[in-house]
């Protein structure tokens, strides 16, 4: 004689139940029988958690759970049924683990500790004996130097993000404009990133439109209430921000996506694209393994390769550069060339001082 258990099943499933109920699951499909009280003791948990864990599985996951009086025991009608997650391949667990190592590039973000928490829960139900981490020894990935961004200033911008409210705050400045292609960075870049740091704060008014992330940094992209244009900012120069109860409406062409063009070297940009040249020398193989813009062009050469290709990142276009050097030097346009020389005199400057 067979009968199904009257319980009111969980409403929201906690985080923290997630592993309980694959453990119940593997249990129940193991053919054992086991009741409420055998599971708890197992689990070192409550016997009502697992009545709870079991009418949510039955009622929410649609879990063929039956209870059987003369065995006194939960068993499946359908023999083959189990949780989904119980089939992850040891490819699905080694893409888990390794998700959550790439999480360190986030980790003095406020979402570090979110999302390896989800992770988390996700992969502990499938952790057995044999599906051991392995792999931490052997497949790494290097840290690398990350910006530290507040709390309170990422959880209010993110609020702005979700209510589109403006925010104000004060901003760490700066007193130059970089290079941006010679010209003044107001008409070109819009980025409130580079060159010199002022001592001095500014007070903002924005309307937040996305976060980016660019080299372990992360930056709002806004349209500034006070100069009437967009910006960028950097999160970690923000301070005692607060959020407004002044709404506004997001515009067809707010997506800072729509800015990238053709070339991968960062979020800055300049409004005007430039067709750049460089010359590599010496082992070039690291050149000819990336994709730096959408019609790069290399072409062989009796020291080297000559890169050519269309930007409108031009900053970070000459960082990439400077980076490289000696075996990069720029060859056009002009501009880029004049930049290059005059960063390599101040280094040689301040070498000899």
């Amino acid at each position: 004689m067979m009968y199904y258990v009257n319980m009111q099943p969980r409403k929201k499933l906690p985080k923290t139940a997630l592993p309980r109920l694959f453990f119940i699951d593997k249990e129940i499909g193991a053919g054992k029988y086991p009741n409420a009280t055998i599971l708890a003791k197992k689990y070192e948990t409550s016997v009502s958690s697992i009545n709870r864990d079991i009418a949510y599985m039955r009622d929410m996951l649609g879990a063929p759970i039956a209870y059987d009086f003369f065995k006194k025991g939960f068993y499946y009608t359908e023999k083959t049924y189990r949780l989904a997650a119980s089939y992850a391949t040891a490819e699905d667990l080694l893409a888990l683990g390794m998700a959550k190592d790439l999480l360190e590039l986030y980790k003095n973000t406020p979402i570090h500790e979110a999302a390896l928490n989800l992770l988390e829960n996700i992969s502990a139900p499938l952790r057995d004996e044999k599906n051991t981490d392995w792999f931490k020894d052997r497949i790494v990935i290097p840290r690398v130097a990350s910006v530290e961004v507040e709390p309170k200033v990422w959880n209010c911008i993110v609020d702005s993000l979700r209510e589109n409210k403006i925010i104000t705050f004060e901003y760490q400045g700066k007193d130059s404009e970089g290079t941006n292609n010679g010209k003044d960075n107001e008409k070109n870049n819009k980025t409130e990133n580079s060159g010199n740091v002022s001592s001095k704060q500014t007070s903002r008014q924005v309307r937040p439109y996305q976060l980016l992330f660019d080299q372990s940094a992360w930056y709002l992209y806004a349209y500034d209430e006070n100069r009437k244009d967009m910006r960028i900012f950097a999160l970690s120069r923000i301070v005692s921000v607060t959020l407004t109860e002044k709404t506004f409406l997001i515009p067809a062409n707010f997506d800072y996506r729509r800015l990238e063009g053709a070339s991968y070297f960062g979020i800055f940009q300049s409004n005007k694209p430039s067709h750049f040249v460089v010359e590599i020398t010496g082992d070039t193989r690291w050149v000819k393994e990336r994709i730096w813009a959408q019609d790069q062009q290399i072409k062989e050469t009796k020291n080297g390769v000559l890169l050519s290709f269309t930007s409108n990142q031009f900053d970070k276009v000459l960082e990439w550069i400077l980076f490289q050097t000696p075996r990069a030097k720029p060859i056009s346009p002009k501009v880029l060339v004049d930049c290059w020389k005059k960063a390599i005199h101040g280094a040689v400057d301040l070498m000899e001082k």
